[in-house]
This record gives C-alpha cells, structure tokens and sequence, in this order.
C-alpha cells in the first residue's frame, strides 16, 4: 500500500525474502537521550487520527561491549491495515544522509514506536531495521504514553529473537534489555523548567547559574546530613554498621578530612564564584562589543 503517488513507500508483507536470522552482537543495555524522548513524543502528538500507533528510525551510537546510547530520532511515514504495512523507504533514507551530514558519528541503532502492542507488524518492521544495519541487530523501542486506560507511562527496549522451526521475519518473539535516561549537567537546567511546568507552576522560569549553584550545594548538605546521621547512630549502636559503606566513607572522606580542617572548602568555592563572575564578565563583554560593531557598521 503506497504512501505516496510514486512508488517510494516499501510494503511489507509475511514471508518476505532476506530475513536475517544470523544478526551480529545481540544489544546488552540502551541509553536514551531526552532529545530522542522529545523528538518521540512530539511525532506522537502530530499523528493523524487514523494512526494507532507512530514509529521511526533511533540514531546513536553502539560500543564493542553492545552497549547502545540513543542520541536522537526522525520520524518515518508508515501505513498500517489488516492486510500489511507499509513504511516510506525514500523518506527514511533520505532523512538519515541528511542526518549524517551533521552528525555523522550517529548511524541507525533501531526503531521506535508508541504505545505497548507488540504484533507480527512489529516483527517485520524490526527485521526490515536489522538488515538496514546488518550484521548489527536493531533495537525496538517502545515508548507508551499514559493515554491508554489502564496503561502507565514508561520507556522499555527489546531486541527480538527468532522462533519456530523455519524461521520466518514474522516469527520472532521480543526480549526486553535494559534502558536507562541519561542527560547532561547542561541539560538539567531545561528539563527542571519542563518539569516545573507539567506540575502546574506558574512562576516557572530557567534556572540561573546560582541557582544551580545553590541546589547543588543544598544537595550537598542533605546528603552530608543523612551520612553524620547514620554514623551517630551506629556510634550509640542503634544501628549495626555496614563494613562496605564503612569503607566507602572512609575512601570518600578520609584523605580530605585534613584539607577541610583548613579551610579548603571554601578556597575552592572562593575559585569556583571567582570563575564564575570572571565567565559572566567576559561574556557581557562580548555581547557590548558585538552591538557596537553593528551599531558602527550601520
């Protein structure tokens, strides 16, 4: 069923030839990136009404050890009725060289789709994604959004495995690996502001640079709390002491004990306002020359 007057779209249909059924390095474990999570949800959101469930092409990274880091997304223009699916091959190729260009470490990992169904549609949708990556083995995941009654919100990634005595692409069962959101100390700021607004606040505005300063360090002071509590109450024996976490307060604390004694603490936070202030000032600098050239220029 062709998506599009030219025949650019790819149907894909039971027993379909090329099935890979010797895919390389099975995935261990996946990391997804908020940008990818974004970049999902907001293809969700621009689906037609006739559309069930959206899916499109992971871009990332895979290491040696089989672990896979989902950096970004791009949707992919598919079809689906009782009889087949079909998904736009000239789109996919087209946005992934487009990709490339501006990142081309990032190569296809996978595939996505909303929604927690998985189906023999899936199963040839992940084959079709394995041999566009082979020998590599392609990663589905899975983001469902809540909408559903009776379904919780949530992220899960699979890879699938074939079964049957003749295997077919249709014929696959799916095996759920680890996944994990990990983002940068420079994305946190942002993501802290969305989550202010999903909660209903209404005096949400970007974290400044203090400001991350001070929940750091209130961070900080919390968890130095509950560790002299711990330590209190296994001095009067109110609790047993762990040997491991013993240690491990010994290694984190006790080569610095001394230098903390000494003021060190607020010499290093003395040099961390220092550069600081000197980076706001140098940037403020920047900002007053810039205009004056164009005020020159005009």
């Amino acid at each position: 069923m062709p998506l599009v007057p030219e025949t650019s779209a790819l149907t894909i249909q039971n027993g379909s030839p090329g099935f890979l059924s010797t895919p390389g390095r099975t995935p261990t474990s996946v990391t997804v990136h908020p940008v990818a999570l974004f970049t999902i949800l907001d293809h969700y959101l621009r689906r037609t009404e006739s559309q069930d469930r959206v899916i499109g092409t992971l871009l990332g990274t895979r290491s040696d050890t089989g672990e896979i880091e989902v950096r970004s997304a791009f949707a992919v223009l598919h079809s689906e009725t009782a009889e087949q699916v079909a998904v736009d091959m000239e789109y996919h190729h087209t946005m992934y060289e487009l990709h490339h260009k501006v990142n081309p470490k990032e190569v296809i990992v996978g595939w996505y789709s909303t929604g927690s169904n998985l189906n023999t549609y899936s199963a040839l949708i992940q084959n079709f994604y394995s041999q566009e990556i082979a020998p590599h083995q392609a990663i589905h995941l899975a983001l469902n959004t809540g909408v559903e009654e009776g379904q919780q919100s949530g992220v899960k990634a699979y890879v699938s495995s074939p079964i049957g005595v003749t295997p077919k692409p249709e014929n696959a069962v799916f095996l759920p690996i680890p996944c994990e959101l990990q983002f940068k100390e420079t994305e946190r700021s942002g993501l802290d502001l969305l989550s202010s607004v999903s909660n209903g606040s209404t005096d949400a505005y970007p974290a400044t640079d203090l400001d991350i300063l001070e929940r750091s360090l209130q961070s900080v002071s919390d968890m130095l709390d509950r560790v002299l509590s711990y330590v209190r109450q296994v001095l009067v024996g109110e609790v047993k002491g762990n040997a491991a976490v013993g240690r491990y307060l010994m290694n984190t604390f006790g080569a610095s004990t001394d230098e903390l004694e000494k003021g060190a603490f607020n010499t290093s936070l003395q040099d961390t306002l220092m550069v600081s202030y000197l980076a706001n000032l140098v940037r403020s600098q920047a900002e007053v020359s810039t205009r004056l050239a164009l005020a020159t220029a005009s």
